[in-house]
Order: structure tokens, then C-alpha cells, then sequence
């Protein structure tokens, strides 16, 4: 800290250095909680890897994102980050990190991005906590060992950012395009989530740019046409191909890229109401929170009490979440319920809001004094980037309708650029006695120590009184002292304000390391002590499994014990009648590996020799209702493998006409069914059901005991054959 008075010269100094020595132990710390055990992830997020597994096998399956090898339907996301991956594990070879890496690298690089990014404009001690701050925020590195998209996202915005600076930096035109073209590829990656930012580009090069209003006007209309350019060529060029030349567009209801990206991946998610065809529902994320809900309470021991005690937890869970009404007491899939404090409430706060009250001391240092009409320094031009990227996306996760824990990652670069900018300017007007502006940094300290205190409280059977009552009392002490000592020149500040920062930072840290503790989910990455739930809320919503399946749900073909405790999961489409969805995999308690992709452990070997020894030539494996049965055989033989309404269940892909045509055709011919189907497929599974013939669950049944009991059951094989 005493050397924040320097520097000025002590970034004079460092940028003569090839390597910033303080960086070094920052990058590693990231490396290390981004990096370490990411190989004993099996199959990740396995909707996502099955993706991976049959894009290798051809370029058409490649370039449109295809779900299973046969180029049946494609995921519910645009390709480029598929893309990445796949190219990683042609590299690498097919494996769960190899699928993993892509996000690893990018969480790292988004923390030394924000440094240089801090670091030109408010110092290197800035930088250095502003890349402290992003590598120690739970939820970054959450998502970042495991292969969802978000944490590649957030790099590549931030990559937009350096392009943007860079443009005003130099009054290069180029580079405004450049950085615009890049929040483009960004919208190939989650769509609609990357025009979050797009507040803090246009506020922050009306403001920084000294040209005249014409010109900005003309240059922005610009960027902004070749941003919308790049962001619709891949849909352009996928919705103007033929339908039965390409794979079914997955999770949308027209078949269409446009219509995913504007209506289930775009404006649903803001209004919650992501109702399909075949229901009047709204948020389907129902089926996912209980599907949470149900990761939440998995035991993979396969002992009898071990097994009772979890159905016990499940119940009494499955009570405790859902409030009266049919909603839940901590929000859809834990994620807190509507409103300006939100990002305060349990189940989001331990995520991300760590250093919030700090950062909003720190924006009122920034602006103090600041004049509407200007002339603003650079400093005040780059907080009001980072502020116009902080507010709207924190207003939208405060009202959004259906998000998930893990999308806060888009809150980690503001919060982190404040925190960092912020510790140097409280700093240097604490040192400075500079009016009611020197006690803000004491404020920050004790505010964020108590909200801190807040957040843990949830958990104290987890991790004890002794971090709570720590972090609370070293707070409080510490800011009182730096209050009262505010007027006094002594070195004793210094170490003060330092381990100020130690204490604030000290259970984000250990918060950030919790998937690599206790194991993540790739499924719904979160962090904390029930990080492998992929909850990411307080013991009372879940139990701190280090492994956990997909709904609880049993591999087709397998028998268990205590069908008791099943419980009906509600759809995507909200109907409540035909969401069961039989998991692949078993969960092993002695497995070497993880397979936390929200589908544990093996294929049911014996289904899968039945069904490779009576293929006779048919494309497909099998059919089932959804992603959920047919990833995992996916990823274990490549072979194609029918998810005949999509990720969910609920696209209206086939008819019955199609699905006799397929038939004739030699496509398919066994059906693994359980339940009516979703949406609009109940009609097909009802057809199914009534011309086919059902076979004997004693020819591929398995009877291991390390089936998980869900909530689907047994669901049953069918064959269907037509002339």
C-alpha cells in the first residue's frame, strides 16, 4: 500500500520491466483455481461434450453445432465457442479437459486482460488488484472449469474493450470496428448476453473521443451496422438453408436461429416466460430448478441407509424449496427473487457480490467533484465505462424472469476494475486528509466486512463461527483504527490499508477455490461449500456432495431399489406430467474421474450391447425423448443417437408422418421411452407406445446396484419396424 503515494513513478518503473514481478503470483493464483484437477472432470457439462464428440466426426456437424452425430438437431447455443473446443480436442484428443481448457485459458486471460486494462489509466497497484480481484471472484472460476460459455464471453468482451480503448487512445477508426466486429463473434457465443456491454462502448466513445458529433454519430452508425453484420451471418447463413439439409435448430420452436436468439436465448429470459408449443406455461426453468434442486441432494453411496437418508433429504428439501404458489422461497434456480437488493440475496451474493459496498464507495471517490457538462480526465472517462457496464447488468440480473448463478460472470470485469481503481483513489484521499472524501476508504472496509459476515452466515454449519466472527471483528477493528489514526502521517497506515485488503479478500478466495475443495458442476457451475450441487445456496438447500447427477436420474436399463422417492420433475414447457427424463450414468463413489455434467458416471453397458448387436444397418442407435438419455451414449461410442424433442424434450422437431417416414426408411427402430413426452411430442410418444412392441427388460435391464433411483424409474425399450 505505500507505495500508492509513488505511482506515478512506480508505473515508470514497472513498465520498463519486461515482467511486473506482483503479476506473476496473481496469474498463478488464477491458473491454479482455474487449472488444477480440471482432468478428473470426465465428461463436463455432457450436453455440451456430446456436442463436441460428433462436431469432430464431420465439417457439416462441425459448422452447425450439431448435438449427435447424425446431424439430427443442434445444441441451444450459436457454434463459436463449440467451434474452440472442438479444435482443442481434435489437438489434445477427446477428454473432459480437453473440452475444459478453452475456459480455463480464458478466465486466465481475462484476469491479465483487466490488468493492463486498470493498469494504463489508474496505475499498476490498480491493476494488480483489479486482476485480484477478477482471479478471486467465486463465480469466475466456477464457470471457468467447465465447458460453458460464459467465461469465454466475458474474455472476448474484454478483448473488445482493449480494441475500443485502443481506438480512442489512437483516433484510429479502425479499431472501433475492429472492436465492434468482436462483440459480433461475442453474439455467436451466447447471442443476445453479449449486447449487455453495449451501454459502456456507446456512452464511453460519445464521451472520450474528441471528434466532432457528425462524426461520432457516423462512426458508431458504422460499427454498429458491421457489429449486426457479423452477429446475424452465421443465423443468415444457417436459416437459409434448406430445414432437411441441416440439423433442427435446438430449444427454438420455428426452427430458426433468429427466432433462439431473440426469443429463448434474448427476450424470455428477461420476462421468464420461455413457454413452448404444447403448453401455456411460462419459465420452464422449472424443470431445471428441480433438476438443481434434485443434483443438490445426490449421495452416491449405494448403501440402504445412505440411500434413505438421501431421499430423506430430498424430501425434505424439495419441501423447503418450494413456497407457496409453486414458486421457490430463494428464487428460480436459487437465484433469488426480484427486486433493487437482489444481488444481496442468498444464492447470488456468494457469487459475486463479495466486494460490492467497497466497489460503490469507490465510484463515489471516482466522481467526486466530477462536473454533467465536463471536461472529464481520462480516469473519470474509463470509470464511466466500467460504471455503464455495471448498471445495466446488474439491473438486469436484479428484475431478469430465468437466468442461471453462473451468468453473473458478466457483473466480475466492473466489480473488478472499480475495486482495484477504487483501493488506489480511497487510498490516496485517505492519505491525503482530503475532507469527507478520506473517509470512505474506512466506510468501504467496514461496509463490505459486514455484508461479507451477511453472506457467510447461511453457512456456518459448513465452515465454522471462527471465518465469520474473523472477518466481522478484523473489519471493524481495522476500520476504526484507520478512522481514528485518518489524521496522523505514519507508516502504520500503510500495513493498516494492506491487510484491509488481505481481510476483504480472504473469504472470496477460499469461496473461489470451493469447486476445486468440495467439486464443481459443469452442468450449473457455482461456487461455495455445495459447489458440486450447482445450486450454489446455503445448506439448507443442498448437501455437499462431491458428486451429483442430473435430476437424480436413473441410466436407462438400470434397475434400483426405492422407487419411493421418486418425484415428477416439471418440464421446460411447465407441464408437469411428462418430464421424465432418465439419466445415462451412474454415479461411482470410487470412480477416479468426476462426472459432474449433470449425468454421473457409466453407460449401461448391457443396453448398449443389446442395441450394437440388433442394429441392422439403422443411422440411428436408439431414439429418446431428450439430450439428457442420449449424451452420454453420444460420448461413449460417437454412434448417433436420436434426442427426438431436442435438449429438453419439448422442440417440435418430429410428427408422426416424419417419424414413420424414418422408419421405412431403415433410419430407427428402438425407442427408449419414459414418460408421455413434452410439448408437442406427446403424440409421437403416444404413436410409439401404440405400434410397437415392447421388449423384455430382462434382455438389456441392468441390475447394478450403483444405479442412482430417480425420478423418471424404469423406463422401457420399444421396436418399431415398418414395410
Amino acid at each position: 500500500m505505500k507505495y500508492m503515494n509513488s505511482e506515478v513513478k512506480e508505473e515508470r518503473t514497472s513498465n520498463k520491466k519486461r515482467i511486473d514481478l506482483f503479476l506473476v503470483p496473481i496469474v498463478l493464483i488464477a491458473a491454479f483455481l482455474n487449472l488444477f484437477k480440471i482432468w478428473t472432470d470426465e465428461y463436463a457439462n455432457a450436453y455440451y461434450t456430446a456436442a463436441v464428440k460428433s462436431m469432430l466426426q464431420s465439417f457439416h456437424n462441425f459448422f452447425y453445432a450439431s448435438f449427435d452425430p447424425g446431424g439430427y438437431v443442434t445444441i441451444d447455443k450459436p457454434p463459436v465457442v463449440f467451434w474452440i473446443q472442438t479444435i482443442s480436442a481434435k489437438i489434445f484428443g477427446f477428454h473432459g479437459w480437453s473440452v475444459i481448457l478453452p475456459q480455463a485459458l480464458a478466465g486466465i486471460g481475462s484476469v491479465l486482460l483487466l490488468y493492463v486494462l486498470v493498469k494504463r489509466t489508474f496505475g499498476v497497484w490498480a491493476g494488480r488488484f483489479a486482476a485480484l480481484a477478477m482471479a478471486l471472484t467465486p463465480i469466475v472460476p466456477a464457470v471457468s472449469r467447465t465447458n460453458n460459455i460464459d467465461s469465454m464471453l466475458v474474455f472476448t468482451l474484454l478483448v473488445a474493450t482493449w480494441m475500443l480503448f485502443r481506438a480512442v487512445r489512437t483516433a484510429k477508426f479502425g479499431w472501433v470496428l475492429a472492436a465492434f466486429a468482436m462483440i459480433g463473434v461475442a453474439f455467436n457465443m451466447k447471442m443476445l448476453q453479449a449486447y449487455m456491454v453495449l451501454p459502456a462502448f456507446y456512452v464511453f466513445y460519445v464521451v472520450a473521443t474528441k471528434i466532432t458529433w457528425k462524426k461520432k454519430i457516423a462512426f458508431l452508425t458504422t460499427a454498429t451496422a458491421l457489429m449486426l453484420a457479423v452477429s446475424v451471418s452465421w443465423a443468415v447463413v444457417v436459416d437459409s438453408t434448406s430445414a432437411d439439409k441441416r440439423p433442427y435448430m435446438g430449444s427454438s420452436q420455428t426452427n430458426s436461429v433468429l427466432e433462439l436468439a431473440f426469443g429463448y436465448n434474448g427476450i424470455n429470459r428477461l420476462t421468464g416466460n420461455t413457454s413452448v408449443t404444447g403448453s401455456s406455461h411460462k419459465q420452464p426453468a422449472q424443470t431445471e430448478q428441480q433438476t438443481a434442486s434434485s443434483e443438490t441432494k445426490q449421495n452416491s453411496n449405494s448403501s440402504a441407509d445412505s440411500s434413505q437418508s438421501s431421499n430423506q433429504r430430498k424430501s425434505s428439501s424439495s419441501q423447503k424449496m418450494q413456497a407457496p404458489g409453486g414458486g421457490n422461497q430463494n428464487g428460480m434456480f436459487n437465484t433469488g427473487n426480484p427486486g433493487l437488493f437482489r444481488l444481496f440475496q442468498k444464492g447470488l451474493s456468494d457469487q459475486i457480490s463479495w466486494l460490492l459496498p467497497f466497489v460503490i464507495f469507490s465510484i463515489v471517490g471516482l466522481f467526486a467533484g466530477v462536473k454533467f457538462k465536463g471536461p472529464y480526465t481520462t480516469k473519470q472517462k474509463e470509470s464511466l465505462f466500467w460504471l455503464a457496464w455495471l448498471l445495466p447488468v446488474a439491473v438486469f440480473f436484479s428484475i431478469a424472469g430465468f437466468f442461471h448463478q453462473y451468468y453473473l460472470i458478466m457483473l466480475a470485469p466492473p466489480i473488478a476494475a472499480f475495486a482495484g481503481a477504487g483501493a488506489v483513489a480511497l487510498w490516496s484521499m485517505y492519505k491525503q486528509h482530503n475532507g469527507w472524501k478520506s473517509w470512505l476508504l474506512p466506510g468501504g472496509i467496514l461496509t463490505t466486512a459486514a455484508l461479507q459476515v451477511y453472506i457467510m452466515s447461511p453457512y456456518v454449519s459448513s465452515i465454522g463461527v471462527a471465518p465469520i466472527a474473523g472477518v466481522g471483528a478484523l473489519g471493524v477493528i481495522l476500520a476504526l483504527v484507520l478512522a481514528i489514526r485518518k489524521q496522523r502521517k505514519n507508516s502504520l497506515a500503510n500495513y493498516l490499508g494492506a491487510a484491509a485488503m488481505v481481510v476483504l479478500l480472504a473469504m472470496p478466495a477460499y469461496w473461489a477455490m470451493t469447486p476445486i475443495i468440495y467439486g464443481g458442476n459443469s452442468m450449473l457451475p457455482s461456487a461455495g461449500p455445495d459447489s458440486s450441487s450447482g445450486m450454489g445456496g446455503p445448506p439448507s438447500t443442498a448437501t455437499n456432495s462431491k458428486q451429483s447427477g442430473f435430476n437424480g436420474m436413473q441410466p436407462p436399463g438400470s434397475s434400483s431399489g426405492n422407487s419411493s422417492s421418486n418425484n415428477q420433475m416439471q418440464p421446460p414447457s411447465g407441464s408437469s406430467n411428462n418430464s421424465q427424463m432418465p439419466n445415462s450414468f451412474s454415479s461411482k463413489s470410487s470412480s477416479s474421474k468426476r462426472k459432474s455434467g449433470g449425468m454421473n458416471a457409466e453407460v449401461n453397458q448391457k443396453l448398449l450391447n443389446y442395441l450394437t448387436k440388433n442394429n441392422t444397418g439403422e443411422k440411428y442407435l436408439f431414439a429418446t425423448t431428450d439430450s439428457t438419455s442420449a449424451a452420454p451414449y453420444i460420448i461413449k461410442t460417437g454412434k448417433p443417437v436420436m434426442a427426438m424433442g431436442g435438449f429438453s424434450g419439448s422442440d417440435p422437431i418430429l410428427t408422426v408422418s416424419k417419424l414413420k417416414a424414418m422408419i421405412k426408411k431403415g433410419e430407427v427402430k428402438y425407442f427408449y421411452l419414459s414418460g408421455m413426452g413434452k410439448g408437442g411430442q406427446s403424440d409421437v410418444i403416444t404413436w410409439i407406445k401404440e405400434n410397437s412392441k415392447e421388449i423384455p427388460s430382462s434382455k438389456w435391464q441392468s441390475t447394478s446396484s450403483s444405479a442412482q433411483q430417480g425420478p423418471s424409474g424404469n423406463g422401457t425399450l420399444y421396436e418399431i419396424t415398418l414395410k
